[in-house]
């Protein structure tokens, strides 16, 4: 963890105590505070910040650490839900625990990650892509059709009442109460999505600091020198692929259970090509560069929603389709970062070397601190 520490956090450890006690303040009010000024809804989309914060992780592990470029995540995540929703809903009567079925889930979604990782070791670029983009239609065209004969996903019309998580005898919906303090469903989702967040960034941490982390990390940048090493490219590329997708699978249990209700239509290849833009945007393989990003592409397209009622304020009107003018300026902005920061809005000092190679912020203590991190 140490690594991915600034400079000056290290050189006083009181500074680095002090930092995380003031963030993990602000992360327990965070709530309170948007539901004061901005309502209810906007705790909701907090909730889905630190859903897609976790599947962004387990993305960046089979890109950002691994280089393997993987167009077919939604496919976990839908493996996830789906797991879920059917385990725990009316549809065939079986009301399994929480506990139970968010473990389950990653297992499912880690053995289907195997099974797509081992036909794809020999691919590479374009065609990896390609091959994981049909991976994740092929998934979300299964789960649309297995209506019949047997229906197993409903088809189109999905899955509801899906259980809400209990935390003992208690669901989370709509309301629990705690220590006598009833606290929203909203309210409670969050903090329960804060830890599983936190202990994925611990693990995150922890993998990219690894042996494995080091060989992911090698066969990224060359893998014929990688296995020159005498690095088993095979079984290091598939673990990626497993443990990406348990991620995906865990943030899928969460979000059947958070929504209540899933269909084939939450896991189009957009929402895989979203999650991709978060890893890429955010910083590739930096660890809090990718939370940086899975946050703003999360918030940001909530936030442009106001342009409708800006453009009646201004105009007496609505001038251009807000959900389309909505769409070009999210469009316009990623096009811009890519232009003007290409390495990502919170890179590693390493990617950022690499993209600018000029660049007198990179230090040369950030220099020592890579090369310390890669011992």
């Amino acid at each position: 963890m140490n690594a991915v520490l600034p400079e000056r956090w290290r050189a006083n450890p009181r500074l680095a105590w002090a930092s995380y006690a003031v963030l993990g303040i602000v992360l327990t009010v965070l709530p309170f505070v948007v539901d004061w000024g901005m309502g209810r809804t906007w705790v909701r989309i907090l909730d889905f910040a630190l859903l897609y914060v976790m599947l962004a992780l387990g993305l960046n592990i089979v890109v950002g650490f691994a280089g393997l470029l993987d167009l077919g995540y939604v496919a976990f995540y839908a493996v996830g839900a789906y797991f879920y929703a059917i385990l725990a809903s009316p549809h065939f009567d079986i009301h399994l625990p929480f506990w139970l079925l968010l473990p389950g889930g990653a297992l499912i979604a880690c053995v289907f990650g195997v099974l797509l990782g081992a036909p794809t070791l020999r691919l590479r670029g374009d065609y990896l892509a390609i091959v994981t983009l049909g991976f994740g239609e092929i998934i979300r065209i299964f789960l649309n059709n297995l209506n019949a004969p047997f229906n197993l996903t409903n088809g189109p019309q999905g899955i509801n009442l899906i259980d809400p998580i209990r935390i003992g005898e208690s669901p989370l919906n709509p309301a629990v109460d705690i220590f006598g303090y009833t606290l929203s469903g909203a309210h409670a989702h969050y903090y329960l999505f804060l830890a599983l967040t936190l202990l994925t960034i611990f693990i995150a941490l922890r993998l990219q600091g690894s042996r494995i982390g080091r060989a992911w990390v090698a066969i990224r940048e060359d893998e014929v020198a990688a296995v020159a090493m005498g690095i088993d490219t095979r079984n290091v590329k598939l673990l990626a692929f497993a443990m990406g997708a348990t991620f995906g699978g865990v943030g899928g249990g969460l979000f059947a259970a958070f929504q209540g209700f899933v269909s084939p239509e939450s896991f189009t290849l957009m929402e895989s090509i979203m999650i991709l833009c978060m890893v890429v945007l955010g910083g590739m393989g930096h660890i809090p560069g990718v939370v940086l990003g899975a946050v703003l592409l999360t918030v940001l397209p909530e936030l442009l929603r106001y342009i409708g009622p800006l453009q009646d304020a201004l105009f007496g009107r609505v001038v251009v389709d807000p959900s389309d003018l909505r769409m070009l300026l999210f469009g316009m902005a990623l096009v811009l970062v890519m232009i003007f920061r290409p390495e990502g809005l919170w890179p590693s000092p390493r990617r950022a070397r690499e993209l600018r190679p000029d660049d007198p912020d990179t230090t040369h203590h950030e220099q020592e601190s890579l090369y310390d991190a890669r011992r």
